[in-house]
């Protein structure tokens, strides 16, 4: 018996009822308003060289939102386009027409790395918040969380090499683009992690990321902080752990209209005394939420090569947790 339109829907109303969220998702973005940067991606193609016309560019971006919200590689996306219902509506795609396969999905991505608009989109999703009367208040939390990439087997020559920024002269060109020479090793809690740093600001009041930047892991955490602090935020504080905490620092604030709530650390010649651990713990109470922050974005491995691919990826995953929260906030 062939279902009817009305079989259809009765099926996509049942799956948002059972917790499907994209329908929420599709409703409170104004996806037309990332269109204008998106254009730019074919800005330079020349139709009259034929080939195949290339998908809409709002439903391009929609698919890298599917794949960093439910953490998919491109051959997995593709897959659940085809497999999926809730995708499919979402896309505005049937399951048996044709869809971006895996191939389409790298080029599309690659092609917004050239162009560095993993930012301006980001900005984007910011005036959307902004607009929505979510704006940077309650002042700002400053952290950064180690985001893993593969680990590369390499020998002891080969790394110092890496280190040192030059590339082991007897590897292949195929074996060059298959190795990420970017990525660091560092220690946290006497652990070994290798990857990159997703470096992040948000705001106190709604949780939202305002400014991030990424870094390989070895960078420590307080090298990356005066170019996360957000000017727009209503409120002039700053909370951080102790990582952040610098002479010139906490000198430095207060003459950009900043108030620190830096982390106190004590040393082994001079202990904190009662008042300053409980200073201390009345900011952890404000800093745990930038904790919530980094959960939500939790064993999200990056497969992609070098510091420009990683950019885009964890850009990319913070602008999806951003969209995610405007939908939460918006109720």
């Amino acid at each position: 018996m062939q279902s009817s339109f009305f079989d259809h829907q009765d099926r996509l109303e049942l799956l948002e009822r059972l917790g499907d969220p994209l329908p929420k998702l599709e409703r409170t973005i104004q996806w037309e308003g990332f269109r204008e940067l998106l254009k730019l991606i074919y800005k330079d193609s020349d139709p009259r060289k034929g080939g195949r016309p290339p998908y809409d560019l709002v439903l391009m971006f929609k698919v890298l939102v599917l794949q960093h919200f439910y953490n998919l590689s491109d051959d997995q996306t593709e897959y659940q386009i085809r497999d999926r219902y809730s995708f499919c509506r979402f896309l505005g795609l049937s399951p048996e027409g044709k869809v971006p396969d895996a191939k389409t999905i790298w080029v599309f991505r690659e092609r917004l790395k050239k162009l560095e608009l993993v930012d301006q989109l980001f900005a984007e999703v910011l005036v959307q918040i902004d607009a929505a009367g979510f704006t940077a208040r309650k002042g700002q939390i400053v952290d950064a969380a180690i985001v893993p990439a593969p680990r590369q087997r390499n020998s002891r020559d080969e790394n110092a090499r890496i280190k040192a920024g030059e590339t082991p002269e007897d590897w292949s060109e195929a074996k060059r683009r298959q190795k990420d020479v970017d990525a660091r090793w560092t220690k946290k809690h006497g652990k070994s992690h290798y990857g990159y740093k997703n470096h992040i600001s948000i705001d106190n009041e709604h949780k939202v990321i305002r400014r991030y930047a990424v870094s390989s892991a070895s960078v420590h955490d307080s090298q990356v902080f005066e170019e996360l602090l957000d000017p727009n935020n209503t409120n002039g504080s700053v909370w951080a752990d102790a990582a952040y905490r610098d002479k010139k620092r906490e000198q430095a604030l207060p003459s950009a209209n900043y108030r620190s709530h830096i982390h106190r650390k004590g040393s082994r010649k001079r202990a904190l005394n009662e008042r300053e651990q409980e200073a201390n713990r009345k900011r952890s109470k404000v800093r745990a939420r930038v904790e919530h922050v980094f959960a939500q974005q939790a064993n999200r491995l990056i497969r992609t090569i070098g510091t420009a691919r990683a950019e885009v990826k964890i850009g990319l995953m913070n602008l999806v947790y951003n969209l995610r929260r405007l939908v939460w906030l918006a109720g």
